[in-house]
């Protein structure tokens, strides 16, 4: 089978299953020996960086929760494993077309301009650096937990997103001073 045959095609899944309905497509398509007519199936993903407890935690986060993407040319064997034997998968995003006197349910390819910026999302992702989820807001009261004003109480007077850093107001020696302090380096309270 040519790739230039081979569209994208969106399959709904259980959320919070996609990833397992992939696999078990995947092993599916091999078991069957279908590797010809499935170049790739695909969860869109991204990393994502939260604070947690001062520690920085990378998670990644579903850019559609609930779908997973198919590039394939579909028969009418693979329509049928896919909607009738994959676990945690419902079948195709399909649209009602007129086929002779019935209307028939049938998938839907994704457009060629949609295919690459989803695509390219993923590309993106793989090589920019994670964003970093903060959790902080101005006012929060925070304990200091690392560096030399490990254990001090302060409150955050301001947010440096894109150096991930705070600034603390903090009492020393009976005077209010501001600290600039990586999100690793507090926690809240």
């Amino acid at each position: 089978m040519s790739e230039s045959s081979k569209k994208w095609y969106v399959l709904r899944a259980a959320g919070g299953k996609e990833k397992k309905a992939k696999e078990y497509l995947e092993k599916e398509i091999e078991r069957r020996s279908l590797q010809d007519l499935v170049s790739q199936v695909l969860v869109p993903t991204e990393k994502v960086y939260k604070i947690r407890d001062g520690k920085r935690i990378c998670t990644e986060r579903l850019f559609y929760p609930g779908y997973v993407l198919i590039e394939a040319e579909l028969t009418g064997e693979l329509q049928h494993i896919i909607r009738n034997e994959i676990p945690h998968m419902s079948g195709f995003l399909t649209e009602k077309r007129d086929v002779g006197k019935t209307q028939e349910k049938l998938p839907v390819p994704i457009r060629e301009d949609e295919v690459r910026r989803i695509l390219g999302e993923q590309d993106e992702q793989a090589t920019t650096e994670a964003e970093t989820v903060v959790d902080y807001k101005v006012g929060d009261a925070v304990k200091i937990t690392d560096g030399p004003f490990d254990g001090f109480d302060g409150t955050v007077e301001e947010i440096v997103e894109d150096r991930s850093k705070l600034k603390v107001m903090v009492m020393i020696f009976g005077r209010k001073t501001i600290l600039e302090l990586n999100f690793t380096q507090v926690t809240k309270e």
